[in-house]
C-alpha cells in the first residue's frame, strides 16, 4: 500500500525535525503514535490474512521476519554507537555501551519508565529507541492474544474484546495520571498499547466486511470525507500542541490524548485502504515518499538520532544542522538498506520460496449463520481478484475452513 509508506516518510520527516527544531514543531512527538497506529494495522492485517489462508498462525515464522525486519538494523546502530564512545570522547556518548546494550534488548522504553524526573544519561545516546521497545513488546504478546481470540471466539465477539481493550489503557492512564507519572505513561507498553490496538481493530474491520457488504461502502465513504480534516488535525497537533517536556505534561493529552492521535491516524489509514484514487492517496502513494517510506524510513527512525547529537558535539549548530543532520540521516539509513536489511530479507525469502499450487478462488460464500469467511482484504479498489481454473489445471484444493467467526 504506496500510501501508507508515504505516510510512513512524512512522519519520520516530522520526528527528525522535531529532534532538531522542537519548537517549529512542538507537537512532533505524535508523528510516533502515527508510526503505533501503522504498525497495529500493517501487522494484524498479515495475521488475519494468514490465519484465514492456513488456520493457523505460525509464530516461529512470525517472529522471526520480525526480527529479521528489525533486529540487525538495530544491533548495527548499538554497535556503531558504542564504538563512537570509544572513538569520540564527547557528552553524548557517556555510558553509550549501556545505551547500546539497553537498545538492544528493547528495554529502553521500561528504563524511562521508572524515571519521574528528568531522564538520566543512561539511556541519552539512543533514547529514541523506547518506542521500538513498545513495538517489540506488543509483537510478543498481540499474535498469541490474537490467535486465542480467533480460536476460542466469534466474529463479533473478536472485535468486542478487541474495542475493549482499545479503552482499557486510557482508564489505565487516568488512574495513573499524576505529572510525576509522565514518563510512566509516555514510555509504558500498557499505556500506549491503545494506539497499536486501534490499528489492528481497524484491520479486524475490514477483514470482516466483505467486498459487497453495505457497510463497507459506508466505512469507504466516510474515510473518504473525515480524511482531510484527520490529516488536518494531526499536523495542527504537531504544530500547536507541546507533547514532551514539563511544560507539555498535561492531563487532556496524557489520559485521552494518546487514543484521539490513533484513531485520527485509523481514519486516514482506513482512506488509503479503501480510497487509494483520493486526493490524500494519490499524495502520498507517489513513487519518491512511497520508496522512502516503504525502504528507508525505519533506518532514518534508528539513525537520525545519535546522528542529530554526534554532529552538534562537533560543532554544527544552528540553520546548518537540520540539513547536514538530515544528509547524513539518509545515507545512513541508505547504506542500512542495501547492506544489511535487503540482503537479510532477500535471503529470507529465497529460503522460504517454493513451488506454489494453482488455486482457483472463489467468492466467500456465507454460512448458516449468516458470518463471512475472513481473508485478505480485498485490493484497494475494493474488488476482489479471481482466477478461473483452465482445462488441464489441477482440482483446486478445498477452502480453507478458517474464519474470523470460529
Amino acid at each position: 500500500m504506496a500510501g501508507l509508506d508515504g505516510l510512513r516518510a512524512v512522519a519520520v520527516v516530522l520526528v527528525i525535525v522535531y529532534h532538531v527544531e522542537p519548537d517549529a514543531v512542538p507537537g512532533g512527538a505524535v508523528a510516533v503514535d502515527v508510526f503505533f497506529t501503522l504498525s497495529g494495522f500493517v501487522i494484524t492485517r498479515l495475521l488475519v490474512a494468514e490465519y484465514a489462508r492456513t488456520g493457523r498462525i505460525g509464530l516461529r515464522s512470525f517472529y522471526r521476519r520480525r526480527w529479521l525486519r528489525l533486529g540487525p538494523a538495530l544491533l548495527v546502530v548499538c554497535a556503531v554507537t558504542a564504538l563512537l564512545s570509544v572513538a569520540f570522547p564527547l557528552p553524548l556518548f557517556d555510558g553509550a555501551w549501556t545505551a547500546a546494550a539497553l537498545a538492544a534488548a528493547s528495554v529502553v522504553n521500561l528504563v524511562r519508565a521508572g524515571e519521574p524526573g528528568p531522564y538520566s544519561d543512561l539511556t541519552a545516546a539512543l533514547g529514541h529507541t523506547w518506542s521500538l521497545g513498545v513495538e517489540e513488546q506488543f509483537y510478543l504478546v498481540w499474535p498469541l492474544l490474537l490467535l486465542v481470540l480467533l480460536r476460542r471466539t466469534g466474529a463479533r465477539t473478536v472485535l468486542g474484546w478487541v474495542a475493549v481493550l482499545c479503552v482499557l489503557p486510557v482508564l489505565w492512564r487516568t488512574v495513573l495520571w499524576d505529572p510525576t507519572a509522565a514518563h510512566r505513561i509516555y514510555n509504558g507498553p500498557d499505556t500506549r498499547v491503545d494506539q497499536l490496538l486501534v490499528g489492528a481493530l481497524l484491520a479486524l474491520v475490514l477483514a470482516r466486511l466483505r467486498a459487497d457488504d453495505p457497510r463497507r461502502a459506508l466505512v469507504r465513504r466516510w474515510a473518504g470525507r473525515l480524511c482531510w480534516p484527520a490529516l488536518a488535525l494531526l499536523g495542527l497537533i504537531a504544530w500547536q500542541v507541546p507533547i514532551t517536556g514539563v511544560s507539555a505534561w498535561n492531563p487532556v493529552w496524557y489520559t485521552v490524548g494518546f487514543l484521539a492521535a490513533a484513531v485520527l491516524t485509523a481514519g486516514v489509514v482506513a482512506a488509503m485502504e479503501l480510497r487509494p484514487r483520493s486526493w490524500p492517496s494519490r499524495l502520498l502513494s507517489a513513487s519518491a515518499p512511497a520508496w522512502v517510506g516503504r525502504n528507508l524510513s525505519y533506518g532514518m527512525y534508528l539513525w537520525h538520532y545519535p546522528v542529530i547529537r554526534l554532529l552538534h558535539d562537533l560543532g554544527v549548530e544552528g540553520g546548518r544542522l537540520l540539513p547536514a543532520g538530515f544528509a547524513v540521516t539518509v545515507a545512513a539509513a541508505l547504506a542500512s538498506y542495501l547492506l544489511v536489511e535487503r540482503p537479510l530479507l532477500r535471503r529470507d525469502r529465497l529460503r522460504g520460496r517454493g513451488p506454489k499450487p494453482v488455486v482457483a478462488v472463489d467468492p466467500p460464500a456465507r454460512d448458516p449463520g449468516g458470518q463471512v469467511p475472513v481473508g485478505p482484504s480485498p485490493s484497494p479498489a475494493g474488488h476482489g481478484q479471481h482466477r478461473t481454473s483452465r482445462p488441464g489445471d489441477r482440482p483446486p484444493p478445498k477452502p480453507c475452513p478458517a474464519r474470523l467467526d470460529g
